[in-house]
């Protein structure tokens, strides 16, 4: 864990630049401030805590439920500002958004979304009506549906229609997400592995 006695929260004033990072895309989420009682209590309870100049100390996601699990924390060169890679549990931002920035690349988000839904129906003891609902309910109807969307994407991409192809590849992946929850995984299993694959060999 963080060695909060290298940090340089002199220079800021009492505070440290803290950057924000989803651990399993690598998206970056907000950026804020801590000082040490936060960094402390991120320490202490394994969840993030800033400072603001305006509101103090903060929990974030307290009111929200919008809270962000640490998975690791450390000090750029210079000991004035942090990266906390984090497993959040909703949007980060006060909008809604998922990220405080509004860029391209961030576009995961969208599968987060995505992902949360689906476990909200899986959750929810009135989602029984649902279409979601119904293929976590049925593992004959989920798995047929598996089929047969792989085979819709197999053949848009063999007539090389492009508009159809990207059609038939959400209508897989949402429903492979489905049945991915139905036997207890998620989006950020499927993330870890790729972020684990992408990783160059030693």
């Amino acid at each position: 864990m963080l060695d909060l006695d290298r940090l340089n929260f002199e220079k800021g004033g009492g505070l440290v630049t803290v950057v924000a990072q989803d651990a399993n895309t690598g998206c970056v989420l907000m950026v804020a401030h801590a000082d040490r009682e936060a960094l402390e209590r991120t320490a202490a309870t394994g969840e993030m805590h800033y400072r603001s100049r305006t509101r103090g100390l903060w929990h974030k996601g307290a009111t929200s439920g919008n809270t962000q699990r640490v998975v690791s924390l450390s000090a750029d060169c210079d000991g004035d500002a942090v990266l906390a890679l984090v497993a959040p549990n909703g949007p980060a931002c006060h909008t809604g958004q998922r990220s405080c920035f509004n860029a391209p690349e961030f576009s995961s988000g969208v599968l987060d979304q995505l992902d949360q839904t689906i476990t909200s129906r899986a959750q929810s003891a009135d989602g029984g009506q649902s279409y979601t609902r119904r293929l976590l309910d049925d593992r004959n109807l989920r798995l047929k549906k598996i089929g047969e969307e792989a085979a819709e994407f197999v053949l848009a991409c063999a007539d090389q229609d492009t508009h159809r192809a990207a059609n038939e590849a959400a209508d897989l992946w949402y429903h492979s997400l489905v049945a991915l929850r139905a036997v207890g995984g998620s989006l950020r299993d499927v993330l870890a592995v790729l972020a684990q694959r992408a990783r160059p060999h030693a």
